[in-house]
């Protein structure tokens, strides 16, 4: 940082007696003088020449002196200012397992908030995944709001500020999950992924056991805008720091809100929302990705079954679908109807047994039926959260855009579910939420066409 910035940033604003452009002339020409001065009063050594050359030198050394010194007490306190954001977990776990969820892309945009850290990624503007790190999943967790500014690095006035921009930046998501095991985390889970998303089970020993995390920090630091992101490991003594390159995006919609770069779902137009157990989602997509397909076609329908059916096609074998239905031996049992309102309103229509809510509300123009297709090497690349969550929420909107939002527990203790070690008892509810766009273009033969925690 140069001399400049190190001003502009100080705590206490510094107003020298001489710009800070002619500074440097005026300190050597001072120097000059009075070494000048000195050597005429050494060789012509007098009374007289004592207030003609030497009580100028002197004043010369002492100003030179005391500019020096003063310049250095006053931008001292510049490196010991406090920084953006400071952050320490117990459990460095619980990051790796909610980013390894939006492992698929390079890049990661973050966003520092007082409530907590932002990660989003995206696929050629047709996929997002969103992680959303709370800060009830820090020890410790310290945010200084920085002046806000724009683009061109100016003030923005208060209009402008209560849009609440925080520092955003972008920075490599590889290289952030690569700092997070360095300690070999990732060999506590149970299980490994394969390039292309899908779940491989491996066998665990006493050097996979959850029981190893324990005692494994973590701290975030990140000083000021333009700084790496300073990441500090440490466990049983030894400490690791890394400091990842922060840089701004190209793209003009960087420096926004948050919320103005998503892909909209309209929350007000919902036409279909399933709650279901994850593994269910996750299984059904493992089978269809033994066809190979395409395209994923999801339908959803409140009266006629099948109710709720993935199909796959596209792909260079026959096409495939799970259907989800009811339970035939129990048809007339109340569980077999679910509440399609949030008013608790109960109607005569059956619901697919797996889901635990089930509302499939179309417009009259789309008839019973809520059908879309998706390309299925982008729902794909979910599978990593849908392997570690334990329920999800489908919701689609009138224009076809699909939201898999998962609810991962951390430390529940829970065997099915649990993707952590347990910190005695403590639950902790984390949500990664995808969106999807719909294909174009892809209506069916009847002429039907088609983050966060408000889906549950």
């Amino acid at each position: 940082m140069s001399l400049n910035n190190l001003w502009e940033t100080s705590a206490a604003p510094y107003y020298p007696i001489v710009a800070k452009d002619n500074q440097f002339a005026v300190g050597f020409a001072l120097l000059f003088i009075a070494l000048l001065l000195t050597g005429l009063f050494g060789l012509n050594r007098s009374f007289l020449n004592i207030p003609l050359l030497g009580l100028p030198a002197s004043l010369a050394f002492g100003f030179a002196s005391f500019s020096e010194v003063h310049l250095s007490t006053t931008i001292a306190p510049a490196t010991n200012m406090e920084p953006i954001f400071s952050a320490v977990s117990n459990d460095a776990y619980h990051l790796y397992t909610l980013l390894r969820c939006i492992g698929f892309a390079e890049k990661a945009r973050i966003q520092i908030t007082p409530d907590g850290i932002r990660f989003s990624v995206e696929e050629s503007r047709v996929m997002q995944g969103l992680v959303f790190l709370d800060r009830a999943l820090f020890t410790t967790y310290t945010f200084n709001a920085p002046p806000l500014q724009n683009r061109n690095g100016n003030a923005l006035d208060d209009e402008e500020s209560a849009e609440d921009i925080y520092p955003q930046f972008l920075i490599s998501l590889t290289a952030l999950l690569e700092t997070l095991q360095i300690f070999g985390i990732g060999d506590a889970s149970q299980s490994s992924f394969l390039p292309n998303g899908s779940l491989q089970n491996t066998p665990s020993g006493a050097f996979t056991s959850p029981a190893l995390l324990l005692g494994r920090t973590c701290a975030l630091r990140y000083s000021s805008p333009g700084s790496p992101l300073c990441i500090t490991l440490s466990e049983s003594g030894v400490t690791t720091t890394c400091e990842l390159t922060t840089y701004e995006s190209d793209d003009p919609s960087f420096g926004s809100a948050g919320g103005e770069v998503d892909i909209p779902l309209q929350r007000d137009a919902i036409i279909m929302k399933i709650i279901m157990r994850s593994a269910w989602l996750y299984n059904a997509i493992n089978e269809l990705d033994a066809t190979n397909p395409t395209t994923l076609t999801i339908s959803a329908s409140s009266k006629t079954a099948p109710f709720l059916s993935l199909s796959g096609s596209g792909g260079p074998f026959s096409e495939s679908s799970v259907k989800f239905s009811t339970d035939k031996e129990k048809v007339d049992s109340e569980a077999n109807y679910k509440n399609l309102q949030d008013d608790g309103v109960k109607r005569a229509r059956l619901a697919p047994a797996v889901t635990e809510t089930f509302q499939v509300n179309p417009p009259s123009s789309m008839g019973s039926l809520v059908k879309e297709n998706y390309r299925f090497a982008l729902i794909r690349k979910a599978s990593r959260a849908m392997a570690a969550a334990s329920k999800v929420s489908i919701r689609g909107d009138i224009q076809g855009v699909l939201s898999l939002q998962f609810m991962i527990e951390l430390g529940s203790g829970n065997i099915e579910g649990e993707v952590g070690p347990t910190r005695g008892g403590a639950r902790h509810v984390s949500f990664v939420d995808f969106r999807f766009v719909p294909l174009a273009g892809q209506e069916d033969a009847d002429g039907a066409e088609n983050g966060d925690s408000e889906g549950w």
